[in-house]
């Protein structure tokens, strides 16, 4: 599943919208340490599979 650019903007529009600008560059710190998180365990759970 990709995101074009189009997709994008309407989020963060959005994203704009409801958490106004003050909030958003704190909820994108979050979300791209949980993405980060949730890739790192992935790539570990994949890791012990091999095993």
């Amino acid at each position: 599943m990709k995101l074009g650019f189009g997709e994008l903007a309407v989020i963060l529009f959005v994203a704009l919208l409801i958490f106004g600008p003050a909030k958003l560059p704190e909820l994108g710190k979050a979300a791209g340490e949980t993405l980060k998180e949730f890739k790192k365990a992935l790539h570990q759970s994949e890791k012990e599979k091999k095993k």
